[in-house]
């Protein structure tokens, strides 16, 4: 073998432990244990302030993880929240940045069609460092702002399991 064809052996496998080293990748995920404390928590804030309301979290795709509703929580509410915590963890944002965004420029104005997609305020995304491993979504306060307050606390409260 010459030299010129071993430098290209050497290159292409190089090149080749480079690429298969990128195609395979290790995302972070939450435990049932962590996705049922933020739902308790998320409802426990609510309830505080005499909301009630239902609690649902999805993992980084948007599966549901755990669902919990408060006892005086409307029916409605199991929807929404599946909703929220979907769309926050597809679009990795807040849902209530999402509503403002859809609110404020027309050309994100049809993000309301995609299937599934709740865009009312209320879904907060859960992360460990820079990476989206599931999020919150929270119905039944009166109004998507004290919705998210709620998720947003519940989070606070688990913030030490998230890293």
């Amino acid at each position: 073998m010459n030299f010129t064809t071993a430098a290209s052996a050497l290159a292409l496998s190089l090149l080749a432990s480079t690429a298969g080293a990128q195609a395979v990748r290790t995302e972070k995920t939450m435990s049932l244990e962590l996705a049922n404390q933020i739902a308790t928590a998320t409802v426990a804030a609510c309830a505080t302030n005499n909301h009630n309301v239902t609690a649902a979290v999805v993992d980084r795709g948007g599966q549901l993880r755990a669902l919990q509703r408060a006892d005086n929580a409307g029916p409605h509410t199991i929807g929404a929240a599946q909703g929220k915590a979907y769309t926050s963890a597809s679009a990795r944002n807040t849902t209530g940045a999402i509503l403002e965004n859809v609110q404020k420029n027309p050309g994100a104005a049809t993000l309301v069609d995609i299937p599934g997609f709740l865009v009312l305020g209320g879904g907060v995304p859960i992360r460990v460092g820079n990476d989206v491993i599931g999020a919150v979504g929270v119905g039944g306060a009166p109004g998507g702002h004290l919705d998210e307050q709620c998720a947003n606390t519940a989070l606070a409260q688990v913030a030490d399991l998230l890293k």
